[in-house]
């Protein structure tokens, strides 16, 4: 207990977040994007090695969404948000991550079923992976809208009113 103290009074930040959703959320994003890109990049140029690296890089993304999911899902009744912001941008945000995940595992599947690309239906393949990253772009701007434009889980006052 007095080591885990220790670490939380170095690392000022982590020592008031409401919830441990903001320290997991940013690698599955960064890790899915980049398998994205990396797919194109290896269809493109034809290299099994750099699909078997966005393969990889798509089997840790999915499972950090899985997390990332877990903890949003948690951390959602409890984040101070206002009603409003709640209903406007939060359950948005809900909506587009998990439907992010799903497509995600989805994109799991099937690339583990092709390795280490998929030859055939290989642009539906391509095609799932850009709706993947394009939902969970929409749901990380809803989450960074939140969070930036509205301290959610901080401790700041809450507008009363939403507005556009």
């Amino acid at each position: 207990m007095e080591t885990a103290l220790r670490l939380v009074m170095n690392w000022p930040g982590a020592a008031v977040l409401q919830n441990l959703h903001p320290l997991i959320v940013h690698y599955p994003i960064a890790m899915l994007t980049s398998a994205t890109v990396v797919y194109l990049a290896a269809a493109i140029a034809r290299r099994d090695r750099w699909a078997w690296l966005a393969l990889w890089l798509l089997a840790f993304g999915a499972l950090g969404a899985t997390a990332a999911v877990w903890s949003g899902l948690r951390a959602g009744d409890a984040v101070m948000v206002a009603p409003a912001v709640r209903e406007n941008i939060l359950e948005y945000h809900e909506y587009l991550m998990i439907t992010a995940w799903v497509l995600s595992l989805l994109a799991l599947v099937w690339g583990v079923a092709g390795r280490p690309l998929p030859r055939r239906g290989g642009i539906g393949f391509l095609a799932l992976l850009l709706m993947m990253s394009a939902v969970l772009a929409r749901g990380a701007d809803y989450g960074g809208w939140m969070v930036y434009g509205y301290n959610a889980g901080g401790s700041l006052p809450q507008p009363i009113e939403f507005s556009r």
